[in-house]
């Protein structure tokens, strides 16, 4: 598995390219499943696990790892499935979600597959708002699914979601509820966490599921508004991984667009690395932060609205 995961920095020439590789990995039976290899750290053989006493009934244990200790999770239980009973023969993706590292417990892994954002579809309409899908593809003729790993683990790990009375008093030059900031992000969960941290300060958010949708909207928007477009909406909050169109592409071709160009970008994921204080630059963002911190986000929110 560690040739699996090799080769990292030559993975990140495909940031900025709407190109993504994807972990394919099993948990009870044969359907794949599908993890960006940029959020996982290393792929590793299930070691002996230390039980928590007291957790959740998802939390498999601890695996001691390099000396750090790493909660593990089962990943097919933590989705509605079956848990995994043979762990001689299972796997743990070690990966970072919300500044914390977190093994996920899974029965194989496959291999890594390099695909284009636009291969990368949204689940099926109708699905309702209780699965754990952020997208689907097709690979080798069958269906790949793209796992809600921020739901999984939000529903395992619940954080302080409240923004703070200072940062909810902080003086604004201008009248925040008369501003719209849009928000793109592929999980309803990250969507959800940072429009109720925005209505805490009062702001006006719009959602978008994708890269693509985001910008659209805005195009559309800013033909309405015109002259005004700016002004009522300064502020986009995306997500970098999405199907369809990914962040950096979208904040590329925001760009390129005279007028879009204008609004303010906070890139806003979970990747981690350093490349993503590079490509901020590159794709001309404003600031990248790592999900999810209510305050660090609210307080950027206020500072790019007020600059102007």
């Amino acid at each position: 598995m560690s040739n699996l995961m090799a080769s990292v920095n030559q993975r990140t020439n495909l940031v900025g390219q709407n190109r993504l590789e994807l972990l394919l990995f099993r948990l009870n039976g044969s359907q794949r499943f599908g993890i960006n290899v940029f959020k996982v750290r290393e792929v590793i053989q299930c070691p002996d696990l230390t039980e928590m006493p007291g957790s959740h009934p998802c939390v498999r244990g601890i695996a001691h790892l390099r000396g750090v200790p790493v909660m593990v999770i089962d990943m097919s239980q933590a989705t509605g499935g079956k848990r995994l009973e043979d762990l001689s023969a299972a796997y743990i993706l070690v990966t970072e979600y919300n500044r914390n590292t977190q093994g996920f417990l899974v029965a194989g892994v496959d291999r890594i597959v390099n695909l284009n954002w636009e291969q990368i579809m949204s689940p099926p309409q109708g699905s309702g708002k209780a699965h754990y899908l952020t997208a689907v593809t097709e690979i080798d003729n069958k269906l790949v699914q793209i796992l809600d790993v921020e739901k999984v683990f939000a529903e395992i790990c619940p954080m302080n979601e409240e923004v703070s009375e200072s940062v909810k008093s902080k003086p604004s030059a201008v009248d925040l509820t008369q501003i719209t900031v849009l928000v793109a992000d592929d999980s309803a969960v990250a969507r959800n966490q940072v429009k109720r941290a925005l209505g805490a300060i009062g702001v006006k958010v719009e959602l978008a599921n994708d890269g693509n949708e985001a910008l659209q909207w805005l195009m559309k928007k800013a033909e309405e508004l015109g002259d005004n477009f700016v002004r009522e909406i300064p502020l986009l909050i995306s997500d970098i991984e999405m199907p369809k169109m990914d962040g950096y592409t979208l904040c590329s071709e925001i760009k390129a667009n005279e007028n879009l160009r204008k609004i303010h970008i906070i890139l806003h994921s979970s990747l981690s690395g350093v490349f993503n204080e590079a490509m901020v630059t590159k794709v001309g963002a404003d600031q990248f932060i790592a999900k999810f911190h209510p305050d660090e986000l609210t307080s950027a929110v206020q500072k790019w609205l007020n600059a102007g």
